[in-house]
């Protein structure tokens, strides 16, 4: 779990650093409850402007 914890910081402030913000962002709960954990990272929603910024950011779309 604190993989997990630590993938989802990095990729939170790796966001940042270009100016998105995912509000959803955190670890899937289900993942975490299961008997033998996975933990998923959970990116959630967003909105059409952050999903293009990021789009954008990935170099697909335009932006």
């Amino acid at each position: 779990m604190e993989e997990a914890e630590e993938a989802m910081r990095e990729l939170r402030s790796a966001l940042e650093k270009i100016g998105i913000v995912l509000p959803s962002l955190g670890l899937d709960p289900v993942s975490l409850a299961r008997e033998t954990p996975r933990p998923l990272v959970e990116l959630g929603r967003c909105s059409v402007e952050t999903a293009r910024r990021l789009a954008a950011a990935l170099g697909v779309g335009a932006a």
